[in-house]
């Protein structure tokens, strides 16, 4: 397997002054679908990119639900919280869509699908609050009573979890750590989150998703799937994830534009938070061609300027 990191261009990638390296924040801009019954696994390995036919107590999977077109309409972290019940954490502002789209393929399977948000409780954990007995593979799950805590990819150097339990259960321990401060590196890990503004705009590799454990392109078919592996496989992909810094606010949805074309975007912002140092970073995927000479630029050629920052994990080249 070969990999390679993509080349760009970089401002100063370190973590600002003083800020708070460790902490819990709740997570208000997410959900959980809940997938019960014995075939719940094997439900959703006909509808995902990821396989959760072999999907592990210990492990958890980050996954994208498509159109036919291969088009992402939702992204989740899933996992089990035993072998017939299924967690998939989303955006909120995807989750009533996803929920009514999916249960229309149920069909006879012996699966229910519901809105679990208000069941339970959802905090990023940052740093020293990580439990230290959570591995330290992303998509790493570790049961600490009645929770569940995934592993996620770092930002910063920092370490970074999931935490999920049942509403009634104890929050977890830690200093509060500011939700703005939680999406920042969210953006800064390189890892999107689907959201309402970008609903059928990329297939996943669009987001680097093959690259962080979303796509598994030996499992069996699922809504999409040949688009995704054709744009893996026979090279027609031209976009990709970058993350970005600018000095004006970016919000999901906001077009980006080259310096060299001045009619026609050549990115979308996928998810944006201020810096804590100043100025906003973004996740944008982006025709890779615009990564070359130029400048880019959010809302017109000539808007507020925009620089590419290292993408945090290297991209898979070949599988």
């Amino acid at each position: 397997m070969i990999i390679h990191a993509m080349s760009t261009s970089t401002i100063p990638h370190s973590t600002p002054t003083g800020l708070a390296t460790s902490g819990v924040t709740p997570l208000s801009n997410l959900g959980v679908i809940r997938v019960e019954g014995e075939d719940a696994a094997t439900f959703l390995q006909g509808q995902l990119t990821q396989d959760f036919s072999l999907l592990a107590l210990s492990e958890a999977r980050l996954a994208a639900f498509c159109s036919a077109k291969g088009r992402m309409q939702a992204s989740f972290v899933g996992f089990k919280r035993s072998q017939n019940e299924v967690l998939l954490v989303c955006s909120r502002d995807l989750l009533a869509t996803t929920l009514k789209r999916m249960t229309m393929f149920v069909l006879r399977a012996k699966a229910r699908l519901s809105d679990a948000s208000e069941a339970f409780s959802l905090f990023g954990l940052v740093g020293n609050a990580v439990p230290p007995a959570l591995p330290d593979a992303p998509w790493s799950q570790w049961r600490d009573g009645e929770a569940s805590v995934v592993r996620l990819y770092p930002a910063e150097g920092l370490s970074r979890a999931l935490w999920v339990a049942p509403a009634q259960t104890e929050n977890p321990a830690g200093e509060p750590l500011a939700e703005p401060l939680w999406q920042w590196l969210e953006v800064r890990s390189g890892v999107a989150t689907l959201s309402q503004p970008v609903f059928d705009a990329f297939v996943p590799q669009m987001l680097n998703y093959e690259s962080v454990g979303g796509v598994n392109f030996k499992k069996g078919c699922y809504p999409g799937q040949e688009v995704v592996a054709r744009s893996q496989f026979r090279g027609t992909l031209k976009r990709r994830g970058y993350v970005v810094h600018g000095d004006a606010p970016m919000v999901a949805g906001d077009e980006v534009f080259h310096s060299r074309d001045a009619e026609q975007p050549c990115g979308t912002v996928v998810q944006a938070a201020p810096n804590p140092a100043g100025g906003f970073d973004a996740i944008v995927s982006m025709q890779t061609n615009a990564a070359e000479e130029g400048s880019l630029h959010t809302g017109s050629a000539s808007g507020p300027a925009l620089r590419l920052l290292p993408l945090p994990y290297p991209l898979l080249d070949d599988i």
